[in-house]
């Protein structure tokens, strides 16, 4: 579709887009509730656990409480869960890690992952967290074995604090027996919901500011549509809000109405 909408209503950059900047995150108090939490669980070398929606936020959320681990002092490993076997999650951590994996089994896998962190520990003074994104995607044996890359010394010292983030079936998961070993390692958990109307309004404004708009542009109807349209969840507003703009901007209205809204709502799914 046609960027006309932004010289239409003067934006600056492109408006409602998940590449933000980390200080141009909104901290809201959910944001600020998993920065919390993952600070707690990574200064005991523990487990946090991040669940919500899809669109809810987990992602940005995760940015920026990551962002506050100074990478002077933190090496944070960062991947993305798929459905495959732990050794294609420890593959996934190697490759981070700069480990090169040609043939390698699982427990020589195993056995590499956990001298490269502590080399970085011991050698480098280097706290490193390992995060993994969209953990509900895992297997089950997954979970049954990933608790063993985090044992150093019988157990004894925690070295490698741990972060879960995922869909609300990633607690199903969690709560299986054979999971125990791993969700017994849990002391932070946060579960990001849809906001409320006035959650939804402020999120709209901030975006709007972060594109260089200063004058209301969604009239209240608008707000009330996007938030029930969008169930509160920020990646859905994002694409009612741009739509909207789009159906006003083939319309010439300066402002944004709730019948613009629906039009926006009939291209997504």
């Amino acid at each position: 579709m046609s960027q006309a909408y932004r010289n239409f209503f003067g934006c600056s950059r492109e408006p409602f887009t998940p590449e933000l900047k980390v200080e141009e995150i909104l901290k809201t108090d959910a944001v600020l509730a998993v920065a919390d939490r993952v600070d707690y669980a990574v200064r005991l070398g523990a487990m946090a656990l991040i669940t919500g929606e899809v669109g809810s936020g987990k992602s940005t959320a995760l940015r920026f409480a990551t962002s506050r681990l100074h990478p002077s002092e933190y090496r944070l490993i960062w991947v993305t869960a798929g459905g495959g076997s732990i050794l294609e999650l420890y593959r996934q951590i190697a490759w981070e890690l700069e480990i090169e994996t040609p043939s390698y089994g699982r427990a020589s896998l195993t056995r590499i992952i956990r001298k490269s962190i502590l080399d970085l520990v011991l050698g480098k003074k280097q706290k490193v967290v390992l995060l993994i994104d969209e953990a509900s995607l895992l297997r089950l044996e997954v979970f049954a074995e990933l608790h063993t890359l985090t044992q150093f010394e019988g157990d004894s010292k925690p070295l490698l604090p741990l972060l879960l983030a995922g869909q609300n079936n990633l607690l199903d998961k969690l709560y299986w027996r054979t999971s125990l070993p791993l969700s017994s390692r849990v002391v932070a958990r946060s579960h990001l919901e849809g906001v409320g109307r006035q959650g939804m309004e402020d999120y709209l404004n901030h975006h709007l500011r972060l594109a260089g708009l200063t004058h209301p542009v969604f009239s209240e109807q608008a707000i009330t549509a996007i938030h029930q349209g969008s169930g509160g969840l920020f990646r859905k507003a994002n694409h009612l809000a741009r739509g909207a703009l789009i159906a006003a901007t083939a319309e010439k209205c300066q402002q944004v109405s709730a019948e613009h809204v629906r039009l926006a709502s009939t291209e997504l799914i």
